[in-house]
């Protein structure tokens, strides 16, 4: 078994990005509000490392709007091609204004005016409304460079808890967990399928 769950997420993370078909970096997020509810949706992973797992989004949002009450999250990665998944629990902090900076400069034009036309999660009466604002952000900043919105960043959940699960015949999977020990390492173990 791997000593570290950071390498062999790295190993994973390499194997599915050779199998899977699309988005090897897509995961699942699960977050709650302040009342407790859950509400998960899938985003892409942009970075991660020993700091934590980062993706990016409208602060505006639900999802930003649940962890501004609950700074809580579980992450899930699902390679159907592997016929692996990885768990990740873990508190939820902002990225830099430099990350996220740096990290929106990297998206297409479309993408960084779509960040600026869509107010992500509120009510929308017509499609037409959407893109119109889209249109006009692009007459806005036509001939020159898009900036990050103030109300657009990047979020890191530092793990606290990661599985490992790794499908086997007759449902006999593997599972294998990583938890913080008292010297900042990791202590491992399995778990029945």
């Amino acid at each position: 078994m791997a000593e570290d769950p950071f390498s062999l997420f790295d190993r994973w993370f390499a194997e599915a990005r050779e199998s899977e078909p699309n988005d090897p970096n897509a995961m699942a997020l699960a977050t709650a509000d302040a009342r407790g509810r859950p509400s998960v949706r899938m985003v892409l992973l942009k970075g991660h490392g020993p700091d934590g797992f980062v993706f990016y989004t409208n602060r505006g949002s639900r999802k930003a709007g649940d962890l501004s009450a609950n700074s809580q999250a579980a992450l899930l990665f699902h390679w159907k091609s592997l016929r692996r998944q990885v768990r990740i629990e873990g508190a939820v902090s902002h990225a830099s204004d430099e990350e996220s900076d740096a990290y929106f400069a990297t998206r297409g034009r479309d993408s960084q005016l779509g960040a600026w036309a869509s107010e992500q999660s509120r009510p929308l009466d017509h499609r037409t409304t959407f893109e119109a604002r889209f249109e006009e952000m692009k007459a806005r900043f036509d001939g020159q460079d898009v900036p990050r919105p103030a109300n657009w960043g990047g979020y890191r959940v530092t793990p606290d808890h990661f599985e490992f699960w790794h499908d086997r015949a007759h449902r006999l999977h593997e599972r294998r967990v990583f938890t913080p020990d008292v010297q900042g390492g990791w202590t491992k173990g399995l778990l029945f399928p």
